[in-house]
């Protein structure tokens, strides 16, 4: 080839661009592409629309999962060591971690478990939530803005309870209790030693249910119920101490971080316990996920390009003995290379801006309407959720159309090797 092998890859001339446009109409009765053609525009589209959409839903999984989850959970817990899991100083403690530039808000919480009951013989293990509206906790996590009934202000109407609480839809919706009805909860304290009787029995607290909020997350809304601060202290036993200290920082992602610098201010035994870290084996799955089905997608992309090798090879035999008229009639090998890559390079471009248009649009159908439907028991959320991130969208765009030019140098290449005298000889 005259002019070395970067020749191949210098801007087409006017008279190649024609040449080329012909050679992908195929015959010269056609007005519109070839059927090889077409079938190559196909799979560079297919593996492109593709692409886009798994990468979405993966993206989507994330974001929506990490977003319900920190609905009711807050980017970091500090914790003590020990078998009581118990803050005692954690005024002070909050003092030290409300220093921190990156920290939004600091309050106390009380977790535990227990079980609930409406009087009848059915009984559901749930986890109890306690914290104080009045001490930033509406700053720390955004559940105040999913409740659907009720408030925060855990007021009574019913007398002769030990307090108000907030149930989530699903429960409240499977133990059949609604705003007003008085539900029963077991605490975790050691049940007191019956002197008559000589057994241990449990005391049994009653509640009224004055609120239900619905955060869209499965495990919170099933299992979830909420009550003030100090209603929680007293129902597990705590006294002024309390389970942990909720913390939402500037940026989730470098909760991380974060909980290291409190882990030193604070200094034993207090310990951090990011979001990330208590969902770890979540994500990491997500995350191989994402990996390995943008693999699988990938090979439709390899499987097109071979498509296009398959195609523009047929069109160097078919063209050969015109490719030998031109080569005569003073077109350069180089030339005759770049009209074959340049097909590739047009079959790319096409494949992929259809794919691409195909994809996001998909990706927007399936998200906004919510048409795809999951098990929320298993998946946490009750639908497939697209989010489309400009990156992936960047890298799959380059990458198809690189891997379609890339197609194209083998025919391109045998194109212009040939010699004028063989090509119009070849039968």
């Amino acid at each position: 080839m005259n002019g070395g092998p970067l020749a191949l890859f210098r801007w087409p001339s006017a008279l190649e661009r024609r040449i080329a446009i012909r050679y992908l109409r195929g015959r010269r009765s056609r007005r519109g592409a070839s059927l090889s053609t077409i079938i190559s525009i196909g799979g560079v589209t297919v593996g492109v629309m593709a692409l886009i959409v798994v990468l979405g839903v993966m993206n989507g999984l994330r974001n929506d999962l990490r977003d319900r989850i920190l609905i009711a959970s807050p980017h970091l817990r500090v914790l003590t060591y020990g078998a009581g899991l118990r803050v005692d100083d954690w005024k002070d403690a909050i003092a030290i971690i409300r220093q921190d530039s990156d920290v939004v808000a600091a309050a106390p919480e009380v977790i535990s478990q227990t079980v609930i009951t409406k009087g009848a013989d059915y009984a559901e293990a749930v986890n109890v939530l306690g914290f104080d509206s009045d001490t930033g906790t509406r700053s720390v996590t955004s559940l105040p803005s999913s409740i659907v009934k009720g408030d925060l202000s855990f007021t009574t109407t019913v007398d002769s309870v030990d307090g108000a609480i907030l149930l989530g839809e699903r429960l409240a919706s499977r133990i059949n209790a609604s705003t007003g009805d008085v539900i029963t909860l077991i605490p975790p304290t050691a049940a007191k030693v019956n002197r008559a009787l000589g057994v241990a029995t449990p005391r049994f607290w009653r509640f009224e249910v004055t609120g239900m909020f619905n955060t869209g997350m499965f495990q919170y809304d099933n299992q979830f119920v909420v009550m003030s601060l100090k209603t929680a202290q007293r129902f597990t036993g705590l006294g002024d101490a309390v389970s942990s200290i909720a913390v939402r920082v500037k940026n989730p992602d470098e909760a991380p971080a974060v909980g290291h610098r409190l882990e030193e201010a604070l200094r034993y035994p207090y310990r951090a316990l990011d979001w990330q870290a208590q969902n770890s084996s979540l994500f990491s799955a997500l995350q191989l996920e994402k990996l390995a089905m943008g693999l699988i997608i990938f090979f439709i992309m390899i499987v097109a390009a071979f498509n296009i090798v398959g195609s523009l090879t047929m069109v160097v035999t078919d063209k050969t003995r015109e490719i030998g008229i031109l080569r005569a009639m003073g077109l350069t090998a180089p030339a005759i290379g770049r009209v074959f890559l340049l097909q590739g390079a047009v079959i790319g471009a096409i494949g992929t801006a259809v794919g691409l248009a195909l994809g996001l649009t998909i990706s927007y159908i399936v998200d906004s309407s919510g048409i795809v439907r999951i098990d929320p028991s298993i998946y946490f959320i009750d639908h497939l959720p697209v989010r489309t991130q400009a990156s992936d969208v960047v890298i799959v765009v380059v990458a198809s159309v690189l891997i379609a030019v890339a197609a194209t140098i083998y025919p391109s290449r045998a194109a212009a090797g040939l010699t004028p005298v063989e090509a119009i000889r070849h039968e």
